[in-house]
């Protein structure tokens, strides 16, 4: 047995120098990029928050359950790694005492011997040989080759999978064979429990180099996977847990993150062009973060499989945009990792390489795909490893907007009209006002000190925009009939800045929502509802980022619980099919989803039918990233595919609770009621709406 040992300890001593000197190097080029104190202060002071998350997350599976049977798949084939640890221990243990005592009978201490522990090992076992199937099966029946774009592997590098796929079935049917020959030896820990390995044991010769060769192949296959591993995208086996412990968690998608220079937000009056780092224009200007986003990459392409732009024939994946990056990253590394002494006298090849531009139309990402995205935040909710796609996407942008002005021609103009007149669509901020003269009661307006209960933020589109008007005046109306006291800015109220941050003009933002912060802390104003689900967020989420800190909730949950409460009850019934849109800044990226359909099935004669893609995996109206102000020029229409999908449900009404999604959806709709698709009757309210039609008793 001394040559066992020998050839096994000089085997794991060859892999695990192979394996440390890429994880070095991989430690070394995410070291390259900015520094991100922040993720590491939220996960030192939560630390029950992160334990609770890497429980969920990590090995519960929550998100990757979602997806059956490749979740199940999955969730089996991982549990697999942690339990089978026990195994090699084993393994590694017989080699060892077998060479000292030459008798390879070792056991764990204490837990060695327990049948359930056999039993546990054989049967997780199985499992992963029955996951690899279905692995195999869904791989092969969602092939690119079979449905193209549709597939959710297009793009990705399917021959590391295939390989990685091979190597866990070597290492199943070796342990199988190890544990079957060590059986018949008498080396066995167990009596009894290991089902799958007694079995084959039966069909075995009795031969102590069949153990010895099959536990040197057992544990030479561990080896050589784990070198593929640390090389291939299964490097998430490592990274995943350390990149959900270092992502940014609050109840849902949340704020965009601050604008960073050398881990620092940055202060814009004393911020430096030449020094100081603008956004993302280069590999270097991403955090190490944004490293261990590339590194986790599983390429399973859910996020792909989601994003509106994706399934409306635009250029942007979500999955591509990452690994774009990382084989970018990948390539240039050498040059990196040297230093500039390494660029001089570097082939010409070389040096294109490293000019290469982050984003552009010969860069790294395409400028269409940099725009294409939406902030719909779909690829983020799916992927079961935590990458945070936004956040590249806005940092890219940032640095096109601010450092190349380089952006869509059509956004210009709604900047310049937020930076003159407060609003996208440059009226006077006395029109703010005037949807206040349509209604029948009093609305106060705050001067100095508010002294009602909310502050009504109205929102740029809940004031100026006509459809939205609608819903501005229902939920006063709504309000007032309940008795909550509220007052509204008026003319005092500016854009929160959501379309500026989200273009990348984080400068424009900055100074919009210091303005609001300013009106709001000298207003005394402690609570605020909203009808917008962007104003929303970015008065909940982002505001407290420069020291706004209220008590924000969207009017769909003020509503709610004024029906609950029975301060507002519906009672005309109304007699329609109606199917509602989930607005994604108020579902994915802030978990609102029940109290809009409460509030519908409080309604009488409201008979509601979902959507295939509702909640969490509901599809984007195509306004959200400041896509409201561009020109949708590649592919199919966003808001058109959501109209036509919710068409399917056959509604008489389309309901949804945001601004940007009525007037979406309602132009969808106009193009299907025109080209004889839609039934005239059908039209796009919010949910507001529908409640106070179902207040007004009928004559």
């Amino acid at each position: 047995m001394l040559w066992v040992a020998i050839v096994g300890l000089v085997m794991t001593v060859a892999a695990v120098a192979v394996a440390g000197r890429r994880v070095l190097f991989l430690y070394r080029l995410a070291t390259v990029g900015q520094p991100a104190p922040e993720r590491i202060e939220y996960a030192r002071t939560h630390v029950g928050d992160e334990i609770k998350t890497q429980l969920v997350e990590v090995f519960g599976q929550r998100k990757l359950l979602k997806w059956t049977p490749s979740g199940t798949a999955h969730f089996f084939v991982m549990w697999a790694f942690f339990i089978l640890l026990t195994v090699y221990i084993e393994a590694y243990g017989a080699i060892i005492q077998g060479a000292i005592t030459g008798t390879p009978d070792f056991h764990i201490p204490l837990i060695g011997t327990w049948p359930i522990l056999g039993f546990l090992q054989d049967f997780i076992a199985v499992a992963c040989l029955l996951g690899l199937v279905a692995f195999a099966v869904i791989r092969i029946k969602n092939s690119p080759k079979t449905l193209g774009r549709r597939s959710r592997f297009s793009g990705s590098h399917l021959g590391g999978a295939w390989l990685v796929l091979f190597m866990i079935f070597n290492i199943i049917w070796t342990l199988f064979l190890a544990r079957a020959a060590a059986i018949n030896t008498g080396n066995f820990p167990y009596d009894s429990g290991a089902f799958a390995s007694q079995a084959i044991a039966k069909i075995l010769p009795k031969s102590e180099a069949l153990e010895d060769v099959a536990l040197l192949l057992h544990i030479g296959f561990m080896l050589v996977f784990l070198i593929i591993v640390v090389h291939s995208k299964h490097l998430h086996i490592f990274t995943a847990p350390l990149n959900v412990l270092f992502s940014r968690r609050p109840d849902g998608l949340g704020p965009a993150q601050e604008m960073r220079s050398g881990g620092k937000v940055l202060d814009f009056e004393e911020a430096d062009p030449e020094t100081d780092v603008f956004g993302r224009g280069k590999l270097e200007d991403t955090s190490w973060k944004g490293f261990l986003d590339f590194y986790s990459c599983t390429e399973c392409g859910r996020c792909q499989s989601q994003c509106p732009a994706w399934n409306t024939d635009k250029p942007l994946s979500p999955k591509m945009l990452i690994i774009d990056q990382r084989d970018h990253a990948f390539k240039v590394a050498p040059y990196l990792l040297a230093g500039d002494k390494a660029r001089e006298g570097a082939p010409d090849d070389v040096l294109a390489l490293l000019d290469k531009p982050l984003v552009g139309e010969q860069g790294v990402i395409h400028p269409d795909v940099l725009w294409a995205c939406t902030n719909c935040g779909a690829c983020v909710e799916q992927c079961p490893v935590d990458i945070e796609h936004i956040d590249h996407i806005l940092d890219m942008r940032r640095y096109q907007v601010m450092i190349e002005s380089s952006f869509p021609s059509e956004a210009g103009a709604m900047l310049k009209n937020l930076e003159n007149k407060g609003n996208p669509w440059g009226m006077s901020e006395m029109k703010r006002a005037e949807w206040i003269e349509e209604l029948d009661f009093e609305v106060a307006m705050v001067e100095d000190k508010i002294d009602a209960e909310y502050l009504f933020w109205v929102g740029c589109a809940g004031a100026l925009e006509d459809r939205a008007k609608k819903t501005t005046k229902a939920v006063a109306e709504l309000l007032h009939i309940a008795g909550v006291s509220f007052a509204v800015l008026g003319p005092m109220e500016a854009c929160t800045g959501d379309p500026a941050r989200r273009l990348g003009m984080e400068f424009l933002f900055n100074m919009l929502a210091q303005q609001n912060v300013e009106t709001l802390n000298e207003a005394g104003v402690k609570k605020i509802v909203a009808t917008c689900p962007h104003c929303f967020n970015t008065l909940a989420n982002e505001y407290p980022q420069l020291g706004g800190h209220y008590e924000v909730v969207h009017h769909t949950q003020l509503l709610a619980h004024l029906v609950d409460t029975g301060k507002l009850i519906p009672v005309t019934p109304i007699e329609q099919k109606i199917t509602y849109h989930d607005p994604c800044f108020l579902g994915r990226h802030n978990k609102v989803y029940a109290q809009p359909r409460d509030i519908m099935a409080k309604v009488p004669g409201v008979q509601t039918q979902e959507m295939h893609r509702c909640k969490d995996r509901g599809f984007c109206c195509g306004a959200g990233g400041a896509r409201m102000w561009m020109e949708e020029r590649i592919g199919k229409r966003i808001n058109t595919e959501r109209v036509e999908e919710a068409l399917t449900t056959d509604p008489d009404t389309v309901s949804t609770a945001c601004p940007f999604c009525l007037v979406m959806l309602g132009d969808a709709i106009n193009e299907k009621k025109n080209s004889g698709q839609a039934k005239e009757s059908i039209e796009v309210v919010d949910v507001a709406q529908l409640l106070i039609a179902s207040m007004r008793t009928s004559d």
